[in-house]
């Protein structure tokens, strides 16, 4: 519907990570570097880290996207509250080596994997654990254990660990000081900007052939930053909803209103059911009169109502318009 209204090429804000549309924001140009730097370094962990959605895995596809295929054997493993014998099983099918046997057969094996191609010239290995604050400590101490397989001097595997900020508080314990003495380079992915929400959100949608329609009135990307933190895939999710407002209502100019109708829309959906800006409706206290308990309790109400009779509304005229162009498009076939 959007290629077709607007004539974009693809729909410019899915949420799947796409190397193809890297937006090098400040923050994720300085973590892409100490990507580059801790791997020039050959050796220890490096840590990235992120709110949910703030692009930790378009940086980590931009980075193998990027790699000598020739030069790096790369395993990379999502965690789920696994634990230190899981892990090992996990780190040696992402390399390839068997991972039958007791744990030691485990270790042993990745071991020898590691040593394969330790002669000069060969491809290094580089593991890269994402959702890392999900491990246990027992099994962060299985990796730094992997990080001391070394020959001729050399360190055989590098660790980058990927996560959300839980990951420092945890890689802060005492109980891993030795792995945190070998953490050479570590980044913390802020949200972006107000200035680079407005820079990304146009590099989005020049990516997928816009050229000016729809435009967006004055302040518009602006409220889209208020709203979403400047987090990348909230701000995907957001605008990619506004597109379809715009397109379903045959509009060329997305409005402040627009946007903020549409994160009420998503909030109610997604969320606690609040518009933007508006606050929980405070418990009544339970020391005042009856009749202003119940004048709180009717006003609360009366809110919540308004907010969904709106959205409601809403909805439906978006529905007939929906209709309306299924209905066109059949009678066309």
């Amino acid at each position: 519907m959007l290629v077709e209204h607007y004539g974009f090429r693809e729909p410019p804000f899915l949420l799947t990570p796409d190397p193809r549309v890297f937006y090098a924001s400040q923050g994720h140009s300085r973590a892409y570097a100490h990507l580059v730097y801790g791997i020039a370094q050959r050796e220890g962990f490096i840590i990235v880290t992120g709110e949910v959605g703030a692009g930790k895995t378009t940086l980590i596809e931009r980075l193998c996207a990027e790699l000598d295929p020739g030069a790096f054997i790369v395993s990379r493993i999502e965690t789920s509250q696994v634990h230190g014998d899981d892990l090992l099983r996990l780190v040696a099918r992402g390399f390839g080596v068997p991972t039958g046997g007791t744990k030691a057969d485990v270790l042993g094996a990745i071991s020898d994997a590691l040593r394969a191609t330790a002669g000069e010239g060969q491809p290094r290995h580089l593991l890269i654990v994402d959702e890392a604050q999900a491990l246990s400590p027992t099994a962060l101490e299985e990796l730094r254990m992997l990080s001391n397989v070394t020959a001729e001097g050399r360190a055989l595997l590098q660790t980058l660990l990927i996560g959300q900020p839980q990951l420092r508080r945890l890689i802060a314990s005492p109980d891993l000081d030795q792995l945190r003495q070998r953490v050479l380079a570590s980044y913390h992915l802020d949200g972006l900007s107000k200035a680079e929400t407005r820079a990304y959100v146009e590099f989005r949608l020049r990516a997928a052939g816009w050229e000016g329609r729809p435009a967006w009135e004055e302040g518009a990307m602006d409220r889209v930053h208020e709203l979403t933190g400047g987090i990348p895939r909230r701000i995907n999710r957001l605008c990619s909803r506004v597109l379809l407002t715009g397109a379903l209502e045959k509009v060329d100019l997305l409005t402040i209103r627009t946007v903020e109708d549409t994160a009420a829309e998503l909030e109610a959906d997604l969320g606690a059911g609040l518009r933007p800006g508006e606050e929980p409706v405070p418990s009544p206290d339970p020391g005042a009169g009856e009749l202003a308990v119940l004048r709180a309790a009717v006003e609360g109400l009366a809110k919540r109502l308004e907010a969904l009779e709106k959205s409601s509304k809403r909805r439906e005229r978006m529905l007939g318009q929906l209709a309306d162009l299924v209905s066109t498009y059949t009678k066309r076939r």
